[in-house]
């Protein structure tokens, strides 16, 4: 079982989880346990010789219950894939599978975050290759959600939705664009290639959106990955974060659920094709980013990224 401590002097929970020292570390692809398990061939994690989509719950979990939750979810049975090369179909229903996992774990008493994220790449610190996402289900409210709660009071209303204005308004750093969703790097970017993936619409989590918007959503995360991947001509790593209202089941209840505003955010490691930033003294010590790079060059390198990826 996790154990939490409070960190009194950052003001923050801070999670230990020692079992997961003994999780599986890159294996190679004939002992992937992410893979089908095929006839004759070893035992993996998904007791099918084929499948779209699996989650289960995460052998070596941060939380569980009656205290959170940890899943695995992976998006397809092929090795070698990536997110940005799931067939269009595939990814948009992912947004629905992220959807039923947000409601069923979101009505729990013990959860009141429920976070969906991809690690990709060894760079960010990976330990399989398959493509896979994760998600935890918080019992408690993690900083970086209760800071967006807190940049809501400060900007008088949906802190998204006033940052989504300003950037239109301003488009320099508008790399993508769809029906429902647009893709920006952020003003104050602290990653050089940081981007954020957000829902033209207020919506407060992946269960408010119609269908149309869902589809809009995989289509704009697949067309980013895949300028990602243009942009060094490259497997480019990062972190995938999909930020959304607090849930039902938690303290706040229907209050706490009805805010939020659903946006995926993009961390990528890389600043150039071989350089990786590192968080260093001034980002650990004093938690204040220092870039080597200004938001609107990154934006228009991945803006013309993505419109050659397409």
């Amino acid at each position: 079982m996790s154990e939490l401590r409070f960190n009194e002097l950052r003001g923050e929970e801070v999670v230990y989880a020692i079992h997961r020292q003994e999780r599986t570390f890159l294996p190679d692809r004939e002992h992937c346990p992410l893979c089908p398990t095929h006839p004759g061939g070893p035992t993996t994690e998904i007791p099918f010789p084929a499948f779209e989509i699996a989650v289960f719950e995460n052998r070596f979990p941060a939380f569980q219950a009656p205290n959170g939750a940890a899943e695995v979810v992976v998006y397809t049975d092929r090795h070698n894939d990536s997110f940005s090369t799931l067939a269009p179909q595939r990814a948009e229903d992912l947004m629905w599978v992220w959807r039923h996992r947000y409601a069923e774990l979101g009505a729990r008493e013990d959860i009141e975050y429920v976070f969906i994220f991809e690690n990709r790449g060894v760079e960010v610190g990976v330990t399989l290759h398959h493509p896979h996402g994760q998600i935890y289900g918080f019992p408690f409210l993690p900083p970086i959600p209760a800071l967006e709660l807190v940049a809501d009071e400060r900007l008088g209303g949906c802190a998204p939705c006033t940052l989504l204005r300003r950037e239109l308004t301003d488009g320099e750093r508008i790399v993508y664009q769809n029906d429902s969703v647009v893709v920006f790097v952020p003003r104050a970017a602290r990653w050089a290639y940081e981007a954020h993936v957000v829902m033209r619409e207020h919506r407060p989590s992946l269960c408010d959106c119609e269908a149309e918007e869902l589809a809009g959503l995989a289509g704009a995360l697949q067309s980013l990955a895949r300028g990602y991947d243009a942009l060094f001509d490259r497997q480019f790593p990062y972190v995938m974060a999909v930020h959304q209202a607090p849930t039902s089941g938690g303290p706040g209840g229907a209050a706490a659920a009805a805010r939020g505003h659903l946006h995926v955010e993009f961390y990528p490691p890389l600043r150039t094709a071989e350089k990786l930033k590192y968080l260093a003294g001034s980002e650990q010590g004093a938690g204040t980013f220092i870039s080597d790079t200004l938001p609107e060059e990154s934006a228009a390198k991945l803006r013309e990224a993505i419109a050659r990826a397409a």
